[in-house]
This record gives C-alpha cells, structure tokens and sequence, in this order.
C-alpha cells in the first residue's frame, strides 16, 4: 500500500517568515495568486482581510494558516507536493511579505 502523500509541506524558512508575519498581523492565509504580474505566487493576507470565494479550493494549510487557490489554479496543483518556502527578495502586491527582505515562494514536487 501506498503511503498518503501531504499535499502541503512548509519548510522551517517559511515557518520563521510566518512567525514574523503572524507576530505583527495576527492570523493570516495565503492564496495562491492567479494574476498575470504576481504569477502563481502564495499570497499571505491578514485572515480579516481576505474573502474566500465559495468556489475557491483549499489546498491545504501552513501551520494552520489555510492555502486557497482557484479552482483552475487548484487544477494546476492536483497532481504536486506544494513546497511553500521562503527566500531572498520581497513579496508581491498586497502580500504581507512584501517591503521585507524575505518572501514566500512555493517549489512542487510530481506526486506519482
């Protein structure tokens, strides 16, 4: 029998950014950007800033913070490992990542 693959992994670099995110804002979530300048990046929004739409899918959670995407989005990550992660460089938009000198970033892996 095959083991249940997580859907979701959050590395400790992510973690410590959620921290630090969590520590000035309170409960957040991500979704993950469908935009044409922001790519398909992970979006982190304060959890009372954000409307989930009731089409959008859950893809999973990042200590507890939910990652939603659109259902096309969604389609994209059916069959991967979402990796979030973060680096060097700022965030995008209205992330609350952005203006800090890490962001968040995601990396997959082919679920087979």
């Amino acid at each position: 029998m095959v083991d249940e693959v997580e859907k979701v992994v959050v590395t400790e670099a992510a973690l410590a950014l959620l921290d630090e995110i969590r520590a000035e804002h309170g409960n957040v979530v991500f979704k993950i950007s469908a935009g044409c300048c922001d790519g398909t990046g992970p979006m982190c929004f304060r959890e009372a800033d954000v409307m989930i739409g009731s089409n959008d899918i859950k893809l999973g959670d990042a200590d507890n913070a939910g990652i939603w995407a659109t259902p096309s989005i969604a389609d994209l990550w059916k069959n991967s490992q979402m990796i979030l992660d973060a680096g060097p460089g700022t965030g995008a938009g209205f992330s609350l990542d952005n203006g800090r000198t890490t962001h968040f970033l995601t990396r997959s892996r082919i679920i087979s």
